[in-house]
């Protein structure tokens, strides 16, 4: 394995959480660790508190393929995506430093936007209408035409993102070791005059999806980004798929992803 001891910390601003960090900082310097103040420079990166956190810490810094992530929540926080907290932070160093670790690899979704701009989302994508109006979304499945989407919306995740947004409106709990895409619906209309799947539905990790936004008022419908949002104006399509970037993130044995499924829900 790659020797990693180079710490770069995110997290937000916190009087309390600075002088606690402040010590956790010598603990890891003794060890043998360099802390440094740019993303860029450093081969682990570590987020502060929960989820949310831990998707801004790979937003921020790019989505990087050559280092580690890993999410540290505080005594009163949970998360999927972090399997430390500060009171095991001693564990966390000991576990990267003894390469007793496991690394998981979590895909990666890109959208294009109008064939143009490229995101990145971790957890998924959601476009949605802004205003009181249902918005009307062609649905391609590799180029093939598969059904016209009416309704609030749709969102598009990733198996560890089949934990959140998209639990919610029931989609299915995806096993992150299955490398695919979900398709759920937001309030679709289904009558007579309009039809859909009515359901959620799995796309293989080679699929292609394609979401081709009817320009009918919705001129800017709000895209998601995980837990960012944008406003785009006239847009055409998303091109959504799975390229096969992944981010790693360190694992501590005997702690599943459905370990900490049960955790959080049941």
């Amino acid at each position: 394995m790659v020797a990693r001891n180079k710490i770069y910390f995110y997290y937000a601003p916190d009087d309390t959480l600075d002088d606690k960090i402040a010590s956790l900082r010598k603990v890891a310097e003794d060890e043998g660790f360099e802390f440094v103040d740019q993303a860029k420079d450093a081969n682990i990166i570590v987020s502060i508190g929960g989820d949310g956190t831990f998707l801004q810490a790979v937003r921020k810094s790019g989505f990087r393929q050559d280092c580690l992530y890993t999410g540290i929540t505080r005594t009163d926080e949970s998360g999927l995506y972090c399997d430390f907290n500060l009171d095991n932070f001693n564990e966390m160093l000991h576990t990267i430093r003894n390469e007793e670790m496991e690394v998981r690899r979590f895909p990666v979704i890109k959208v294009e936007v109008n064939g143009e701009t490229s995101f990145y989302c971790l957890n998924e994508v959601s476009v949605r209408s802004t205003i009181i109006k249902s918005i009307v979304i062609d649905v391609l499945i590799d180029d093939d035409y598969f059904e016209t989407f009416r309704g609030d919306g749709l969102i598009v995740a990733t198996p560890t993102g089949s934990t959140g947004y998209n639990k919610s409106t029931h989609g299915a709990v995806i096993d992150p070791k299955i490398p695919c895409i979900q398709v759920s619906e937001l309030a679709s209309i289904n009558n007579n005059r309009y039809r859909t799947l009515g359901s959620s539905f799995v796309l293989n990790k080679d699929r292609k999806l394609t979401l081709r936004i009817r320009q009918d008022g919705n001129d800017y419908p709000i895209v998601g980004l995980d837990n960012e949002a944008y406003s785009i104006k006239n847009i055409q399509d998303l091109t959504i798929s799975l390229e096969g970037n992944v981010i790693k993130t360190v694992k501590l044995k005997n702690n599943s992803y459905w370990d900490r499924v049960k955790r959080t829900f049941l």
